[in-house]
């Protein structure tokens, strides 16, 4: 077997992981997803894609650790969150993990809910906040998902032209 078609699937395997980990907070997403384009631009040695796209993929990457970390504090501290309420939302996130897929969704939002109710002792505040920290982190996660669609087309064009 050529060992380029075992770099190919291990590189489409690290793609698709990648893309689960845009939802999954456990993975590194697009890191993984730049793993694998790395990984099969090398398998071919960079002879259909060259370092300025992977430049650019290296690039998108570091991007969708800022828009990570923007959103979420963004979408939180525009309505006046504490810290605790982004701890909360943290913790709230990594304990949603254990109750899949409904806990990925509510996890944060109690969580950052919990945090602020539990600095301010206003429910409705709570709320507006464990809100924006989940519009916040959903619209990350929607950024992030243009991201790898970006990377993926950039390395298509990269390969084919």
């Amino acid at each position: 077997m050529d060992p380029a078609f075992i770099y190919y699937v291990i590189a489409a395997v690290l793609v698709l992981v990648g893309f689960a980990g845009v939802l999954l907070p456990a993975l590194p997403g697009l890191p993984l997803v730049f793993a694998g384009l790395l990984l099969a631009a090398w398998a071919d040695g960079f002879a259909r894609v060259g370092w300025i796209p992977l430049l650019l993929l290296a690039a998108l990457t570091a991007l969708s650790f800022l828009i990570d970390f923007l959103a979420t504090v963004y979408g939180a501290q525009r309505l006046g969150a504490s810290s605790w309420a982004l701890w909360g939302s943290a913790l709230g996130t990594i304990a949603g993990l254990f109750f899949l897929p409904l806990g990925l969704l509510l996890g944060p939002f109690i969580g950052a809910w919990a945090g602020e109710y539990w600095h301010s002792r206003h429910a409705g505040h709570a709320t507006r906040v464990g809100l924006g920290t989940w519009l916040g982190i959903a619209l990350g996660t929607a950024s992030k998902f243009a991201l790898g669609f970006c990377m993926l087309g950039i390395f298509a064009l990269a390969w084919f032209l």
